[in-house]
């Protein structure tokens, strides 16, 4: 199979005109050639953080602090959660999956509350998604046995020592939030040596120099701003390891990787293509995924725009437009 128009080709993420060629799943060729096509073809993203348990209660808890939302045991959405019926909680879970199935995600990695129950009704909902979604199951050793690592909530909460042991050991992905409230439990998550860290709102020049070509970031500057904890340094961030997007808790965020990119773009001092690269690349390396880029040999994972859109019709930087403009309703074709 093929598809011609504008592509965001390589690491580079150059727009090029030409033509991507896949079979059985896997890109054979990336091939510039003069085209009339107005289509722009992108990896698909990866988002890298999110909370999907909580599609049950979008909007909620309006004017609330970080705490009184998301804290556990008594905020307000593990209240929620816990009044919810199972079947309640997979439904809405799985209204999430479609939503981001639809608007160009690939991929997702989710931090899974509900223990091993949370997991298998997490299972439940994606079963019937074309994306990889991606567990780290929480509140026990078992459940990150049951999927696909452990997603801690951060230091203060506990010292973690014995799931990082045995993520460790069953080769799993270990993923801990860090900095999001102060720099208190910075250090500590460090030290447990994860796969990766999310937020890192107050990160010091201390804690970039540890992470430095080390540790990577999953930064969720919209839930950040929402929440009122304040923004990362992502600048900062890039100039020293890889920095991945994510969308984090449904209740407060719509799951875009469109908003997050365009959020990012008009907050930072970035590149559209440091952005893009946040939202594919980056995302598929934090989560132990080939793909995120288009080039030969990666997985035909692709989010085809149409370029002859209202919306994007006239772009003049057809990538600062996917990355600053673009949206779901741009999409003319998602391929899983």
């Amino acid at each position: 199979m093929e598809i011609e128009g504008t592509v965001i080709a390589g690491r580079s993420f150059e727009p090029i005109e030409g033509r991507v060629v896949w079979e059985d799943g896997e890109i054979t060729a990336v091939e510039e050639c003069s085209t009339t096509s107005s289509k722009i073809v992108l990896p698909a993203f990866v988002n890298a953080h999110t909370h999907i348990g909580d599609s049950l209660a979008k909007e909620a808890g309006a004017g609330l602090s970080l705490d009184e939302l998301v804290a556990p045991p008594d905020g307000l959405k593990h209240r929620l959660l816990r009044a919810a019926s199972y079947e309640e909680s997979v439904e809405a879970m799985k209204s999430t999956g479609r939503y981001m199935q639809e608007a160009g995600v690939g991929a997702f990695l989710d931090f899974r509350e509900g223990d091993v129950a949370g997991v298998r009704a997490f299972e439940e909902a994606t079963a019937d998604l074309a994306i990889d979604a991606l567990a780290l199951g929480r509140e026990s050793v078992d459940a990150m046995y049951e999927s696909d690592g452990y997603g801690a909530s951060g230091a203060n909460d506990a010292d973690f020592e014995r799931e990082r042991a045995a993520t460790r050991e069953a080769s799993k992905l270990f993923g801990i939030h860090a900095g999001e409230r102060d720099a208190s439990d910075i250090d500590a998550a460090l030290a447990l040596d994860p796969d990766f860290l999310v937020h890192m709102v107050y990160a010091e020049k201390e804690h970039i120099d540890r992470v430095a070509g080390e540790t990577p970031i999953v930064v969720c500057p919209r839930s950040n701003l929402v929440t009122g904890v304040g923004l990362p340094p992502v600048e900062t961030f890039t100039e020293h390891t890889t920095v991945a997007l994510g969308t984090d808790n449904v209740m407060s965020n719509s799951p875009s990787m469109f908003r997050e990119m365009e959020f990012a773009a008009k907050l930072y001092d970035l590149s559209a293509r440091e952005v893009l690269e946040m939202a594919t690349l980056a995302g598929a390396e934090v989560a132990g995924l080939d793909r995120g880029v288009i080039e030969e040999g990666a997985p035909a994972k692709l989010c085809v725009l149409d370029g002859d859109s209202a919306n994007l019709a006239g772009a003049q930087d057809v990538l600062r437009a996917v990355v600053r403009r673009a949206g779901p309703n741009d999409i003319e074709q998602v391929i899983h």
